[in-house]
């Protein structure tokens, strides 16, 4: 990937042009929304703390992914998890840097999270004067590509040290790192705490599923009212109880892939209802809407979501925690150690008003009982498929069965 060129991509419009939004990378990693990528700046600290969100999924099953930047007292700005660095992105970074100094460090924060790793390089490229450090053990599937083939920076991109603290940065950032060995790869998440505000930085170990849709998926609502739909001849309607209906889907086919409450309709019925559908047009998968809900679907919303606290992914849960539950534990008990009151995780909802007795009570699953209490279990019936998942990929031999604690 060749250097961009930094006068086109932060030039500031004065009004929007969806050629601010292009992301002309998209088919080395081909993920709804694909080559248009709006971004949301928020502020979460004043003067502090920023996350910046974009959208991706597939099937138009589209959940945030976010980038965080941290205005450091030392001067300038650390990005954590870069996203999509569209000249929308990096205007809005750029307004950062005009007020508060450079970027002086970029991390990106996994191993094997392609959905990260695409856009860090890139985004790294934008900053030329800065840092980049990437998570040890770093590895992709199908193909292990190095680094510089992701348009990673080489004479300036180096694996993080052993835990610790940035120390070039005035020591406001500490850092843990959770490394997995899965055989054929690793699984890495480094959680980062900035002290002055307390917060706690974290990509996939845990999410909270907010009950309303975040406002980037509201800029484009049509993944939402695709799936609030019962059937394919529904028309689409855009109502505010058709976006809550299609974030609340939305959500438990991310979660758990193949939710409980959702049946997949027969080929033939699923070709009827797409040549009678209401919109059979390209944008609409020509009519295809497989999917017939139970009535009762929302109740596994609600368990799923329970009250907005801390949840670790059902398939970090089933497949990859109990690899190592020891190593997971201590980490764990480090990262609560730092008296944080909020994260911000890389995907759904963010800020979380979290302390770190819930983010260690999201990890009681990998406890021995009556210690591993957990009081708002995920349902059984709807962890199945992950749990089919784990069992087809033990069999082929891509992982190993889980260790006992």
């Amino acid at each position: 990937m060749s250097e961009p060129e930094p006068s086109a991509l932060l030039s500031t419009l004065s009004t929007p042009d969806p050629e601010d939004w292009k992301w002309r990378f998209w088919p080395v990693l081909p993920l709804y929304p694909y080559g248009t990528r709006r971004t949301l700046r928020t502020e979460v600290v004043p003067d502090r703390v920023w996350t910046f969100d974009q959208m991706h999924g597939i099937l138009y099953a589209v959940v945030p992914i976010r980038m965080t930047v941290v205005r450091l007292k030392s001067g300038g700005l650390f990005v954590y998890a870069p996203v999509a660095p569209t000249r929308e992105c990096l205007r809005l970074v750029q307004e950062l840097v005009d007020r508060y100094g450079e970027v002086q460090t970029i991390l990106l924060p996994t191993s094997s999270g392609l959905e990260h790793k695409i856009f860090a390089g890139p985004f790294a490229r934008c900053f030329p004067q800065a840092q980049v450090f990437v998570a040890p053990h770093q590895w992709s599937f199908p193909f292990n590509l190095p680094l510089s083939w992701l348009g990673f920076p080489s004479e300036r991109t180096q694996e993080l040290p052993s835990d610790g603290r940035f120390a070039a940065l005035g020591g406001e950032l500490d850092y843990a790192v959770l490394a997995l060995d899965l055989g054929r790869g690793a699984f890495v998440e480094v959680a980062v705490f900035h002290r002055p505000t307390r917060t706690l930085l974290l990509t996939d170990a845990v999410v909270s599923i907010p009950s309303e849709p975040p406002p980037i998926a509201q800029l484009d609502p049509y993944p939402l009212l695709f799936h609030a739909r019962e059937s394919a001849l529904d028309p689409i309607v855009d109502t505010e109880e058709n976006r809550r209906k299609g974030w609340q889907r939305i959500s438990l086919f991310a979660i758990y892939f193949g939710p409980s409450k959702v049946e997949t309709l027969g080929l033939k019925q699923m070709l009827q209802q797409a040549w009678r559908a209401s919109d059979r047009s390209r944008k609409a998968y020509f009519g295809l809407y497989p999917f017939r809900w139970q009535s009762d679907w929302q109740q596994s919303f609600v368990d799923l979501r329970g009250g907005g606290r801390p949840l670790v992914a059902p398939i970090l849960q089933t497949l990859i925690f109990p690899q190592d539950p020891q190593r997971v534990h201590a980490w764990v008990q480090r990262v609560s150690a730092w008296p944080f009151e909020r994260i911000i995780a890389a995907h759904f909802d963010a800020p979380i008003a979290a302390t770190p007795q819930q983010f260690r009570q999201a990890f009681a699953f990998l406890n021995p009982k009556p210690e591993g209490h957990v009081d708002h279990p995920l349902p059984q019936a709807d962890l199945n498929y992950v749990r089919s998942i784990e069992a087809a990929l033990v069999k082929w031999g891509i992982a190993t069965p889980p260790r006992q604690a």
